[in-house]
């Protein structure tokens, strides 16, 4: 089983902290896009052609600045050429593309039975303040349309360690996201990445952002709140009722088998990881001449197979199966961390019971410190 994701790279406008491979909408081909996206897609799954799709995720960019005809095209020529016709179907969308009913009741009818909506926060100055063209109005406005339309499978994004933002400002934003009932919640911490606004900010010593202590304390408020609200904490940064956990992010997760489909789209399938071009033109370039746009092909070694089962797997709740890691590689974990696994328990940071390895809530929180520690310095074989 494999799943597939799907990239739109336009958005009609850039936010500040966004470092994902997108472009300013405007000007740019995306009828053509749309188009060679298919003839992608047909091309691959020619040479995998029993290669069953489980779950298709459809992101950006911004998907939903299609217009309903693009949207229309996509999800029909998904579903005949994956032979996707059941599983989760999830989309992105902004919510001020859902302020109508029209884009929604396109999707609905061509099978998409997922939303994941940016809405960050409901502090309409805090929406400015990081390049978000949306206020919070908008986002009752989408999720009433929505549920109109027929979907019931929503998911928001929040992001705390904003600029100028207080932890009483993002307690408000939980609030109000956790009185929408809806059956799915992501939390992210704000990241500097390089080639966004918000990076340049920070060179130039203009951006002021809370400290780690507060930031720690905004993570800790998400957790608790989601808790007691019966969202469960399944991964590091999301929350779901029983039942909703996003199926196509689990495959990440369980260091699954992907296809990547579009502009700057990573594919993982067998042993190999290919990386698709990221500019329009030279991703459209080779599919105008019915060749695969792939930039790089990289096939993983066991030891990064083995580091990335890690990472993936101790970012869940679930955390790493050892029947699972013994039946992909034929060793035990302890075959390969024998000494670190003790080491961590006893740091309080890792639980290994019930046949599963597992961060602890200090795990979860020192994540990233955690997994360096399962980097391999030599080879297994």
């Amino acid at each position: 089983m494999a799943g597939a994701y799907i990239h739109i790279p336009f958005c009609a406008h850039i936010c500040y902290y966004c470092d994902f491979n997108k472009v300013f909408i405007e000007g740019q081909p995306v009828a053509d896009y749309v188009t060679m996206l298919l003839r992608e897609m047909r091309l691959v799954m020619a040479a995998h052609p029993d290669e069953p799709i489980e779950t298709v995720y459809v992101g950006g960019g911004t998907p939903s600045t299609l217009t309903p005809q693009q949207l229309e095209q996509l999800c029909q020529g998904i579903r005949e050429i994956l032979h996707f016709d059941h599983g989760e179907f999830t989309f992105e969308a902004n919510p001020n593309d859902l302020l109508t009913t029209e884009k929604l009741q396109v999707l609905h009818d061509n099978g998409v039975n997922r939303l994941s909506i940016g809405v960050q926060s409901f502090d309409d100055e805090i929406l400015k303040r990081i390049g978000r063209t949306h206020r919070s109005q908008d986002v009752y406005t989408a999720i009433a349309n929505a549920r109109q339309v027929g979907f019931d499978n929503l998911s928001i994004d929040l992001i705390f360690r904003l600029p100028g933002q207080s932890r009483d400002n993002f307690l408000h934003s939980l609030h109000q996201a956790l009185a929408l009932e809806l059956p799915h919640y992501s939390t992210y911490s704000l990241i500097l990445e390089r080639k966004t606004i918000f990076y340049n900010l920070m060179r130039k010593g203009k951006l002021t952002l809370p400290t780690q202590d507060v930031e720690a304390d905004m993570y800790q408020d998400a957790i608790d709140l989601m808790h007691v609200n019966g969202r469960e904490q399944y991964e590091i940064a999301n929350f779901a009722k029983p039942g909703y956990q996003c199926q196509h992010n689990l495959l990440y997760w369980q260091n699954a088998h992907y296809f990547g489909f579009g502009a700057g789209a990573f594919g993982y399938i067998g042993r190999d990881r290919y990386h698709n071009y990221g500019p329009i033109q030279q991703y459209l370039a080779p599919l105008h001449d019915h060749k695969l746009p792939v930039i790089e092909h990289h096939l993983v070694p066991l030891e990064e197979q083995i580091e990335e089962e890690m990472f993936l797997g101790l970012r869940t709740r679930a955390g790493v199966s050892r029947q699972r890691f013994y039946d992909r590689y034929h060793l035990h974990i302890e075959d390969v961390y024998g000494d670190l696994l003790p080491q961590l328990q006893a740091q309080g940071l890792l639980v290994d019971q019930g046949g599963q390895v597992r961060l602890t809530n200090q795990g979860m929180f020192l994540g990233n410190e955690v997994f360096q520690q399962f980097l391999l310095e030599e080879p297994l074989i």
